[in-house]
């Protein structure tokens, strides 16, 4: 079998039926959630987060490699300290629950083997070998593609080169080859989750407010996060008031965002 996970169809002996889906719920969904500013009195009850979560850990994500971590943020005493830290906006003070959603930039090596041993394990259950295709992915391609930096990024500079001079001849990866290129790749993984944590939220009843606004710094300190540990957003967690959306939902026009090719 190929050694190339990305041209050859993996024979895995596996199916799965995609469920009936109602497109009307679902587009009310999309179409309801809001980024509230303030939010109400009422509580959101503990397994509504919960299982928002969940459902951000089911996000697509790179390679599977799940560079992300979710903060829940529950007692009050903290969840103070922390909507301070977002600048005492309204939607910090006034959310029940706050999620602070965190992009790891240091976990993907381990997440490799992590990864390799749960296929080997699934093999021998199911007696299914696993495809040298996969076994090399985790083992070669994807150290190559993550790895190679050297400490604060040293080496990405003659990676950078040795990459784009085989960009000369063939199609070649060009990203990440710097830490800040690390950083974007795990940070837009980790959105993906947060758009999945806004929308159950609102599926189950409730709503959320996502937050850029906030002192990165601090809010790291107060979570006992490190260095290769990054913020993606902050989200507020609780229900409506009656004044906490400020107007009807505005976009421009959409031709100028979707072009046609």
């Amino acid at each position: 079998m190929s050694d190339n996970i990305f041209t050859e169809e993996l024979e895995l002996n596996y199916t799965e039926v995609a469920p009936e889906i109602d497109f009307v719920e679902f587009e009310k969904v999309i179409t309801s959630r809001r980024s509230v500013r303030v939010f109400g009195d009422e509580e959101v009850p503990e397994e509504v987060v919960q299982k928002a979560i969940e459902h951000g850990l089911l996000a697509p994500n790179s390679s599977n490699l799940q560079p992300w971590e979710f903060h829940w943020v529950r007692s009050e005493d903290k969840r103070s300290a922390l909507s301070k830290m977002c600048f005492g906006q309204n939607g910090a003070k006034t959310a029940k629950h706050l999620i602070v959603c965190v992009a790891k930039t240091g976990t993907w090596k381990n997440n490799c083997q992590r990864m390799l041993a749960s296929l080997e394990a699934t093999s021998k259950k199911d007696g299914i070998e696993v495809p040298n295709a996969v076994k090399a992915y985790y083992s070669k391609i994807a150290p190559m593609a993550y790895g190679y930096m050297g400490p604060f990024g040293i080496f990405s500079p003659l990676k950078w080169a040795f990459y784009n001079t085989i960009g000369l001849f063939q199609v070649i990866f060009r990203e990440p080859m710097f830490p800040s290129d690390l950083r974007t790749w795990a940070h837009k993984t980790t959105a993906l989750a947060c758009e999945n944590i806004m929308l159950s939220i609102r599926a189950q009843g409730y709503d959320t407010l996502p937050m850029e606004g906030f002192d990165a710094k601090r809010v790291k300190k107060l979570l006992g996060l490190g260095c290769k540990d990054h913020v993606t957003m902050i989200l507020g967690v609780g229900k409506r008031s009656a004044k906490g959306v400020y107007g009807p939902q505005f976009r421009f026009p959409k031709e100028d965002f979707i072009i046609k090719h």
